[in-house]
């Protein structure tokens, strides 16, 4: 397992959540860590509070990483104040429900921009940073909904699947070069979304429980430390879908 003392790790959308609980597992693990965040200044402020009392660097850095210049500023302000980016978590996203007759082709490229260009966009910055270094991870932060299609809708699942289509082809690409592309597709993780449902309940699922983001986050933390784990989809879900 290698030791991620000093990496530089970037989560998008890190300010809550499942975002959240990562960057501050990365940094207990010896990381530097910028999160990437759009709205809330005070929440992306604790969370670099949060690293920094782990005795690592922290820098928060607002950004819409859904626009390509957005993602160059992003990037090149972590290279500046951290240093080159090691680790990559593609974390940012939105969940949007519409009826189906209600999914129009403006909110269908939002989705997709926001869920899957965003990846996309973070990850082509960074990757030839970690190829000329010789190291590197990618995580892909997906949901249950690429594989059963999920109760947000179409527009949501598609972009959750095509992050898995991209997280393999960079899995195939590149691991020779030392770098590794994961995916983690969780489900009924104790967030916001899940707590203010009150359609969603544990009985759903054979643990009987929520996931917590924590579980996510040492996931991610595995997949940072192993680097024999390639193209693979992490399926957290408590036993719903199984694989």
């Amino acid at each position: 397992m290698d030791d991620l003392t000093g990496r530089i790790a970037l989560v998008t959308g890190g300010s809550r959540g499942i975002g959240h609980e990562t960057a501050v597992t990365l940094a207990r693990a010896g990381c530097d860590v910028a999160i990437n965040f759009l709205h809330s200044d005070e929440a992306a402020e604790a969370v670099v509070n949060e690293i920094e009392a782990q005795g690592c660097r922290a820098l928060a850095v607002r950004a819409d990483v859904a626009v390509g210049e957005e993602v160059n500023r992003l990037v090149d302000e972590v290279e500046a104040q951290l240093g080159s980016v090691d680790i990559l978590v593609n974390n940012a996203g939105i969940n949007p429900i519409y009826p189906p007759d209600e999914i129009d082709e403006a909110r269908w490229q939002e989705t997709l921009q926001v869920n899957l260009t965003s990846a996309f966009l973070a990850s082509q910055r960074v990757i030839p940073g970690m190829r000329s270094r010789g190291w590197g991870r990618v995580i892909m932060m997906s949901s249950i909904a690429a594989q059963f299609g999920g109760v947000i809708g179409p527009h949501y699942a598609a972009s959750k699947a095509g992050m898995l289509g991209l997280m393999r082809s960079y899995a195939k690409q590149l691991a020779d070069q030392g770098v590794t592309a994961n995916a983690i597709a969780p489900a009924l993780i104790e967030t916001d979304m899940i707590r203010d449902n009150p359609n969603i309940t544990p009985d759903l699922l054979p643990v009987k429980r929520f996931g917590q983001c924590d579980e996510v986050a040492e996931t991610v933390l595995l997949m940072a430390r192993n680097g024999y784990i390639n193209g693979q989809t992490f399926n957290l879900n408590g036993g719903w879908v199984m694989s």
